[in-house]
């Protein structure tokens, strides 16, 4: 019965996968005697797409300059004042003038050949900051590299080397990418260093799509639409492609989860698609722009969808709009939630952003938002997005958890377990500044506010609206009873 059941999978995997090869006139047919064989597909992405992988090493020179001081405290600063002039010809008679000193830093990546004459793709955290690139081929040619343009958002680079009839991958078509799928990684960390240049190769299957890595691992990069792969992505594989079993690259390998610094089974790739629509203007050297409405959104839960009169979890609930943004200039307002943008449905806030931030800057687009629970169109003229808007985002919620001394977060699910919250609405008191109104006021951690100058509070949006403008004395009704929360 076993027996029977494993030839029914081998012959269905046969059936899935032989249209997708035999599409492709570049690559022999991994097969044997009409049997699909997951060996042969693998070793025959290896000699191919292989081939186009190259290893890249990158040298960063760092100069310290000469000391400020010459004598210095145990609190770090000399006692006679930044101009130490005593001191300093003091130890320039003895010593001579400091020179500055220089300290060397070493990376390794990967990157893949997309064109013949030299480009290749990499990440941008491989070479963004190089003084200096090494190129190794396959065949263990060595040149030097150029970089050509590089965008810290997508987090990939173009650089150059000086070659010509180079083998080149195969770009292919992310968006068709299934859970499951077949994927090999490759990587060329180590041409450099050892008597085979070839690069390694892992197999795996696509574990998820459309993972984020959360905005804290993200810093100023866009890392929420990765492939999650199981196939390892090793220390130094950043920059090398991912590949399907046709040998086409569906993604560029960036990252991997661990709690040890080694693999655990969890990778991510960037989408080749969202290289492919920059490819051309990082080879010219031009700057990326991305659009941007200037708002801050956030999902919806059950509680929020209800509360606003929907009947479904799907679009993003505004939370913010920022002063002279695109967004406030074409008519959203706080509390409205986005339906659709240039007539693309927007189910969550991760398909908000990459729709925008794809957008044409400068450009027109209709807006349909659902506000007092009916939809309205409106028209925004898309923005550059700001290259200091992390700083600007960080303000907003420094400027929110500053509000006479209290920080709140929305009141989810995880929160009310975490704190044996009963109140299904409202927002919740993560910190109370020591010494502020509030605390003054007698209100404490883990407390949830529902009413302020008798407004009901349901949601961030509801307390961000309410005390943006607030003044005076405030009511304020938590969970425990009533507070006056002076100016």
């Amino acid at each position: 019965m076993k027996k029977r059941a494993a030839f029914f999978l081998i012959t269905l995997i046969f059936v899935w996968f032989l249209p997708s090869f035999a599409q492709n006139p570049k690559i022999e047919l991994p097969f044997s005697q009409g049997t699909f064989n997951l060996e042969d597909a693998v070793v025959n992405v290896a000699n191919t797409a292989g081939k186009a992988v190259v290893s890249i090493r990158t040298e960063q020179i760092t100069k310290i300059g000469r000391r400020r001081y010459y004598f210095r405290t145990p609190f770090g600063e000399s006692p006679f004042g930044d101009e130490d002039d005593f001191f300093k010809r003091f130890f320039d008679e003895f010593f001579g003038e400091i020179p500055e000193q220089e300290y060397r830093q070493w990376g390794l990546g990967s990157g893949v050949i997309i064109d013949p004459e030299g480009y290749i793709l990499t990440n941008e955290h491989v070479v963004g900051e190089a003084d200096k690139i090494t190129v190794t081929l396959p065949d263990g040619r060595e040149f030097k590299g150029e970089l050509k343009g590089k965008d810290v958002r997508s987090d990939l680079a173009v650089i150059k080397i000086n070659a010509h009839n180079l083998p080149v991958a195969s770009l292919g078509d992310s968006d068709n990418l299934k859970i499951g799928q077949w994927v090999v990684a490759i990587g060329n960390p180590y041409a450099f260093a050892l008597q085979n240049p070839e690069p390694t190769v892992t197999a795996g299957v696509v574990s998820a799509l459309h993972r984020s890595l959360g905005r804290i691992l993200s810093r100023d990069r866009d890392y929420n639409d990765l492939i999650q792969t199981d196939a390892a992505i090793n220390p130094g594989n950043s920059g090398g492609p991912l590949v399907n079993l046709k040998g086409e690259v569906v993604g560029i390998n960036v990252a991997i989860f661990s709690t040890t610094g080694g693999y655990q089974g969890i990778g991510f790739a960037i989408p080749i698609n969202n290289a492919k629509r920059i490819i051309s203007q990082l080879i010219a050297g031009k700057k990326i722009l991305y659009g941007w409405f200037g708002v801050t959104v956030q999902d919806l839960n059950e509680d929020l969808a209800k509360h606003f009169g929907l009947t479904d979890k799907t679009g993003a609930l505004v939370a913010k709009v920022l002063k002279d943004s695109p967004a406030q200039k074409g008519g959203i307002k706080e509390a409205d939630i986005i339906q659709k943008v240039d007539n693309k449905p927007i189910n969550n806030v991760r398909e908000l952003l990459n729709i925008v931030g794809r957008l044409e800057v400068g450009r027109k687009v209709k807006v349909e938002v659902w506000r007092d629970k009916k939809p309205v169109i409106l028209e925004v003229v898309v923005g550059e997005r700001p290259a200091d808007l992390e700083k600007m985002e960080e303000a907003i919620i420094e400027e929110t958890a500053k509000w006479r001394g209290l920080e709140v977060a929305e009141l989810t699910e995880e929160n009310r377990r975490r704190f044996r919250i009963e109140e299904k609405e409202g927002v919740l008191i993560t910190d109370v500044e020591p010494g502020s109104k509030a605390d003054e006021a007698g209100l404490s951690r883990a407390e949830v506010i529902l009413e302020i100058n008798r407004q009901p509070i349901k949601n961030l949006a509801d307390y961000q609206r309410i005390t943006k403008d607030i003044k005076g004395n405030v009511l304020i009704r938590t969970s425990r009873g009533y507070f006056i929360i002076k100016e």
